[in-house]
């Protein structure tokens, strides 16, 4: 099982889940480049983030995983599933992410003091989720393994029509929705851990 975080947050963001998920699984939490301990290059695309993910796989070299990816990790895992296909990827689940539709920028503002990340990410990648590039359609359509979508509910800044569209569009996808706001995994680990086990082990 490979973990991919959102924005900002580094492996440790999976500590609670990671362990209840390891007790009969192996799980690799990454950091993503521009983040904890991986190299921050100064170079952030998130096709540059899927073939991060791609190396690791091959580098791993252990048959099929499950992908999980939040946020900012679940359009990375997107486009790394799309490109691996099931020879690398046996499930896939996406936490809080929508088919990416173009939206007003709004780019954040810098927090003060040092960050566990290169703020550079997010000057680099906002504007390819602000504006996604017209190949998304054939990403999530090139997607076919089954596919967990959970969606944060009502709470959560992603607009969740976009989760079910992005439900609609892949192949083999099941829709749950946890009102816990974006940070599913965080606010309410235990729902998580219930929903995203149970469809591992169907």
């Amino acid at each position: 099982m490979v973990l991919l975080p959102a924005t900002g947050r580094t492996a440790h963001d999976w500590d609670v889940v990671a362990a209840e998920l390891a007790a009969e699984r192996t799980v690799y939490a990454v950091d993503l480049r521009g983040h904890g301990s991986s190299d921050w290059p100064g170079e952030y695309r998130l096709e540059l983030f899927a073939r991060d993910v791609l190396g690791l796989l091959e580098r791993l070299d252990i048959g099929p995983v499950d992908l999980i990816g939040h946020s900012l990790g679940g359009l990375i895992a997107c486009r790394a599933a799309a490109a691996a296909g099931p020879q690398h990827i046996r499930r896939l689940v996406l936490e809080d992410i929508g088919f990416p539709c173009p939206r007003p920028p709004a780019p954040p503002e810098r927090p003060a003091g040092e960050l566990p990340f290169d703020w550079r990410v997010v000057e680099q990648v906002r504007p390819e989720i602000d504006d996604p590039s017209s190949d998304w359609p054939d990403i999530i359509a090139r997607i076919t393994v089954p596919t967990l979508v959970l969606g944060g509910g009502l709470s959560s800044p992603v607009p969740q029509q976009h989760v079910a569209e992005l439900a609609d569009r892949l192949a083999d996808a099941r829709l749950v929705t946890i009102d816990a706001g974006h940070l599913v995994h965080e606010t309410e680990p235990d729902a998580y851990l219930d929903t995203v086990i149970t469809f591992l082990d169907a």
